[in-house]
């Protein structure tokens, strides 16, 4: 995740979401959205440090969650707990299950900003050594935090073969692959957008 001040990263509207059709929490509604959202006609690129504070704005996030599941069918997540050293301050310190970032002008210029962007950051955060399918399965509206006022949120299942995902950056930490019934009893320790999903998608 990039820190650099001048960054200028894709966001749409607010107005745009409402227009679709205003959520708060999680939808599987990913056909009415997802199309008109990353339309370039309604994405443009602005300062990211303009953007964390304006709510008339909806930074797109792809947050992806990498999923195992055994010959018997239990399932395992990967999860890991934010470094102080991470981009967004608000979550510091924070457990995660979602690996993306932001899609930032670096990305724009040719056909699907959007993918680039999204795989760009997962090659930055994470390594895979196993073939995964990655199907979108809703996305995150959450004006309840202050950081969830000024994100869009994408989510992704990356269904991996082999839970083979290690962190590239040293901020994320104590990383790993854990049992989605572990996870689930210690949802009070991750970050909104990861209750969120979570509860949405395995409750």
């Amino acid at each position: 995740m990039s820190t650099y001040p001048h960054e200028q990263i894709m966001v749409v509207s607010t107005e745009l979401l409402t227009q679709l059709g205003y959520f708060q929490g999680f939808t599987t509604d990913v056909g009415k959205y997802l199309d008109q959202l990353l339309d370039a006609r309604n994405t443009s690129y602005r300062p990211r440090p303009e953007m964390e504070q304006d709510p008339s704005f909806k930074q797109l996030i792809p947050y992806v969650i990498f999923q195992h599941v055994n010959a018997s069918g239990a399932v395992s997540l990967f999860q890991y707990t934010r470094g102080t050293g991470m981009g967004e301050k608000r979550l510091h310190t924070k457990r995660s299950v979602g690996i993306g970032g932001h899609i930032s002008s670096i990305d724009a210029g040719g056909d699907e900003p959007y993918a680039k962007g999204m795989h760009r950051e997962l090659d930055e955060e994470v390594s895979v050594s196993s073939s995964y399918h990655l199907q979108c399965v809703g996305l995150i509206n959450d004006d309840q935090t202050e950081v969830g006022k000024v994100h869009l949120g994408v989510v992704y299942i990356a269904d991996v073969d082999l839970p083979a995902v290690q962190p590239r950056e040293t901020e994320i930490v104590d990383a790993g692959f854990r049992p989605l019934e572990q996870i689930m009893g210690q949802l009070d320790e991750f970050e909104s957008w990861s209750r969120i999903s979570l509860e949405a998608l395995f409750g």
